[in-house]
């Protein structure tokens, strides 16, 4: 039998562990789940007969090291932070290690002894980073086998909620970690190349700039920028294309109403408010207005943010309850953007029947043969349920199919890595196909930067 050990069991692990067990008695695996609550994992994976659980915290070190040597691959899907510590095991004690998670500086730092011990460590294999690198780079790599030139890529990755699951105004529920929403495009201004010149938009004006596109049978959406488009132009080959922009899709609509909250300064997280324990919605609200002997909140508040009592901007506020006197917020010594979290988590979270989805879309341009030629490709996946989410599918599998492949020796290039090769996107792509995770490509007319797709 061969050993997986997987640290962390959360909710994007749902379709990894279901995996793991359905090919036990195929490929003679055995599966070892450490996890600090191990009473929050399935009843069906934790009475499976290849499966043992045990409760294991990251920071016992002689707990941590003993399940690490007894495995034969790791997987990690603990918090990032957390990585450095499991890589190091893995170095000491010569194990393979996955994570969906994006490269540090520290994991970066243990290439040269992962490959000196054949030691593959693949990283970034998730949805976003990891679906996003492997079919981007499918179809980049096969443009330049028919000897194309690369113009343009752009990039949008969306967690959102499913159309029948989809009743409330901002047309968005929570499919991953809420604080990672509330903080978004936080950190440095987003930066990209369009048409050949680099371009900057500061947090302040990020969510006013956006990129509009179809997915056809799902309508409409928009997409801003990520914090660096530019991160990956040498990993993709792309240091002399025009235009690299990559960005977080959301539906119409959402990213204008979003800004009220930025601008506000709901979303600032530098800060402690003192007495935010106990502290009415409504109150919350009130810190950031000016004072009024004689001028309600609401009032306040639409002179402030501009907008009218008919305005759709208005109705998105009043469904989040921000007005009520009677709600608290039950923190103590919160953020703006903790107790706006905490607001949030009350409207947008997935309900028992409700279900997510995942939008991914590319958009491909270059020259072939002296002519210009466009590429767009898109893939959406529906969840099944809360638990057994489109978030957990497409995080959860393309992590799963990797750490088989290490560990059938089918991917064998060590060091410290992301899936942008050809021996590791082609056969995890293909492997997707057979659960619903499929991109459909578009030839259409050559568009390059299309200034009339974004708004001021």
């Amino acid at each position: 039998m061969r050993n997986i050990l997987v640290l962390g069991a959360g909710k994007s692990t749902s379709y990894l562990l279901d995996y793991f067990l359905e090919k036990s008695a195929s490929e003679k695996l055995s599966l070892t789940i450490g996890e600090l609550n191990p009473e929050r994992i399935a009843q069906h994976i934790r009475t499976h007969e290849a499966c043992q659980v045990v409760r294991l915290d990251i920071f016992d070190a002689a707990q941590r090291k003993k399940a690490i040597r007894g495995a034969d691959i790791v997987v990690s899907m603990l918090p990032a932070r957390f990585h450095i510590t499991v890589a190091t095991d893995c170095i000491a004690f010569e194990k393979h290690l996955v994570t969906a998670s994006y490269v540090s500086k520290e994991i970066k730092e243990l290439d040269e002894e992962a490959k000196k011990k054949g030691l593959v460590f693949m990283n970034e294999i998730g949805l976003d980073p990891g679906i996003d690198h492997m079919s981007a780079m499918q179809v980049i790599d096969r443009i330049r086998d028919q000897g194309g030139k690369m113009l343009l890529f752009e990039s949008f990755t969306g967690g959102l909620v499913a159309p029948e699951s989809d009743d409330n105004p901002w047309n968005y529920k929570f499919t991953w970690n809420p604080r990672n929403v509330v903080l978004a495009g936080q950190g440095g201004a987003a930066k990209f190349i369009q048409e050949g010149t680099y371009k900057y938009i500061p947090y302040q004006r990020l969510f006013r700039r956006t990129e509009f596109f179809e997915i056809e049978g799902y309508g409409r959406f928009e997409g801003y920028a990520n914090r660096d488009s530019l991160d990956y132009r040498e990993a993709y080959g792309l240091e002399n294309v025009l235009t690299l922009y990559r960005g977080t899709m959301r539906r119409v609509g959402f990213s204008k109403a979003w800004n009220m909250f930025v601008q506000l300064g709901m979303t600032d997280d530098s800060y402690v408010i003192e007495n935010s324990e106990g502290m009415p919605y409504r109150d919350f609200v009130n810190l950031f207005l000016p004072y009024s002997p004689t001028d309600s909140v609401e009032l306040k508040l639409r002179h402030y943010l501009k907008i009218d009592q008919d305005d759709r901007m208005w109705d998105k506020l009043v469904a989040l309850d921000l007005f009520n006197s009677e709600k608290t917020i039950p923190l103590k010594n919160a953020s703006p953007a903790q107790a706006l979290q905490h607001i949030l988590e009350e409207c947008w979270t997935l309900g028992k029947a409700d279900k997510d989805m995942i939008v991914m879309y590319h958009k491909f341009g270059f020259e072939l043969k002296g002519e210009k030629h466009q590429i767009d490709a898109n893939m959406v996946v529906i969840g099944e349920s809360d638990t057994h989410t489109a978030m957990a599918k497409t995080v959860g599998l393309p992590v799963a199919i990797a750490t088989l492949l290490i560990l059938n020796r089918k991917i064998t290039t060590p060091g410290v890595q992301i899936p942008i090769t050809k021996e590791v996107y082609l056969p995890i792509l293909k492997a997707l196909e057979a659960y619903g995770v499929i991109f459909k490509e578009f030839e259409v007319p050559y568009l390059g930067y299309n200034p009339d797709s974004v708004s001021n």
